[in-house]
């Protein structure tokens, strides 16, 4: 037990310290870091019109449908894509990038 006026450590009273939950904070800053780099580096879809709209994405040779909703943001494609707007409009994405839908039309930002 530290006394009166010296500074508290709880490796002092603890033998050894809380090794655990310092463990255990690393490892959830780390898994945060880990999530946050991976929606960062993920195109995103904004819908500015008042209907959904849909874009065709293809990704590793699989082709999908991406309805994304009127007001709508949506993230997709994390390493790179082709995408199909809803003009026909087509564009190589390489994951960063942000599609603006407006007026049915889609633009890369």
């Amino acid at each position: 037990m530290p006394r009166i006026g010296e500074p508290f450590s709880p490796r002092a009273t603890e033998g050894g310290g809380d090794t655990d939950g310092r463990m255990t904070r690393i490892t959830l800053s780390i898994l945060a870091l880990m999530a946050t780099g991976a929606s960062a580096l993920a195109a995103s879809a904004i819908n500015n019109d008042g209907e959904a709209r849909t874009l065709i994405v293809t990704e590793g040779g699989n082709r999908a449908e991406l309805v994304v909703g009127a007001g709508e943001t949506v993230d997709f494609c994390p390493d790179g894509c082709f995408v199909t707007m809803p003009n026909g409009d087509r564009e190589a994405l390489t994951g960063s990038e942000t599609i603006e839908i407006s007026g049915g039309e889609g633009r890369v930002r």
